[in-house]
């Protein structure tokens, strides 16, 4: 398994062993990771710290050349406010877990120059079926139904 989705599936853990949802991301640029994160909404009572927005932010600001040669992982199929994050920072490549669970707005990322890979990982189909299983109400909460 690719090391960046090993890192981003250790946050997915780390989010659900702190009670919220396991999805998680890293940012990684020039083979590094600058920044990870994972779904903190019910750690933190927040309306928008998905997997996604957590990373970005926990990567600090970067410069849009930086952005440019940037990749984002994460766990699960980014929604229409991540997918938004990628496009307005012009982060041209998105390495998905999986979107069995959930598939966010890949065609239309893709449509604006974003390569997007979805990896269909076996680890990341689990964590979200069983999680969705046991928490039917909070899943529906995060992707807004």
């Amino acid at each position: 398994m690719d090391e960046f989705l090993a890192a981003a599936i250790d946050e997915a853990k780390q989010g659900l062993a702190e009670g919220g949802i396991p999805i998680g991301s890293v940012l990684v640029l020039d083979g590094k990771i600058v920044g990870r994160g994972h779904n903190r909404r019910v750690q933190q009572g927040s309306s928008v710290l998905h997997a996604e927005m957590d990373c970005l932010e926990n990567a600090g600001r970067l410069s849009a050349a930086d952005y440019r040669r940037a990749t984002l992982y994460s766990t699960l199929s980014p929604c229409d406010m991540c997918s938004g994050a990628v496009l307005l920072y012009g982060i041209p490549r998105v390495i998905v877990g999986e979107n069995v669970t959930f598939q966010g707005p890949e065609a239309y990322v893709a449509s604006r120059g974003v390569e997007v890979t979805v990896v269909d990982n076996p680890e990341c189909k689990h964590l979200m079926a069983s999680f969705i299983s046991a928490n039917p109400a909070l899943w529906n909460e995060d992707i807004g139904e």
